[in-house]
């Protein structure tokens, strides 16, 4: 049987799953980036995809907006044989050196977020990816010739809750960027056993209304896919991806 919300069969996705929260994206990874693609999902919007990049078998899965819809899709995502998630999505900056464009590899997330706090009842936790695929991810990058911030970042539910003095209290704190769904995907990648990382095109600064230009933020967008599918074709599990 399928899961609930992911109709699909196990041998529909691929071990290495790259999740952008907009169904849109996924469809734009399958349909610019990958190869032989066949679309496995599109039931309640949560578009996924597996096809072949560089001849390396990967699936693009949307996640939804914020941790209740991702945890859902996490979950999914390991009864089928996932075995490595990377979350590739937008964010907005609260450091003073991060800016619109920049790339970002979380090292850490805050779990400020409402998901991450039920499935802990409450205790403290610090949300942490994989180091192996977070590492992966920071030399492909660089390999690239990109320069990612590598730091923590901030899961909230609020999207439109955080204000400018918020945003310095957390970079205080050393916190680069907000975003909706990392710290839930860390947690569940810990209590699954699957590898999870995440990458980041900062849109915008925190309380700023407008997003960085069009231009600015799909050319970020696509220097993150890169660095992610390069991720992906270069993986290797057996070995920590080296």
């Amino acid at each position: 049987m399928s899961p609930i919300h992911l109709h699909a069969q196990i041998g529909d996705v691929a071990p290495f799953v790259l999740l952008p929260g907009d169904p849109y994206r996924a469809a734009y990874v399958a349909s610019r980036y990958l190869e032989d693609v066949r679309q496995y999902n599109e039931h309640r919007g949560l578009w996924g995809y597996t096809g072949r990049y560089r001849g390396v078998p990967v699936s693009v899965q949307a996640s939804g907006m914020g941790t209740p819809s991702a945890a859902i899709v996490i979950e999914e995502l390991v009864e089928l044989g996932a075995r490595a998630v990377v979350r590739i999505g937008t964010a907005g900056a609260v450091a003073p050196g991060v800016r619109p464009g920049d790339l970002i590899v979380a090292q850490g997330a805050v779990p400020h977020d409402g998901t991450t706090r039920q499935y802990l009842g409450g205790r403290p936790y610090a949300a942490v990816p994989d180091y192996a695929l977070m590492q992966h991810l920071v030399e492909t990058a660089r390999a690239l010739g990109e320069r990612p911030h590598v730091g923590l970042i901030v899961t909230e539910d609020g999207f439109y809750a955080s204000d400018p003095e918020t945003a310095r209290t957390w970079a205080g704190f050393g916190a680069l960027a907000f975003e909706m769904e990392s710290a839930a995907m860390f947690l569940l990648g810990k209590m699954r056993g699957i590898r999870t990382a995440t990458v980041l095109a900062v849109s915008n600064s925190v309380g700023d209304p407008q997003l960085v230009s069009d231009d600015v933020l799909k050319g970020a967008i696509d220097r993150m896919l890169k660095v992610a599918l390069e991720a992906a074709a270069s993986w290797k599990e057996d070995d920590d991806g080296h």
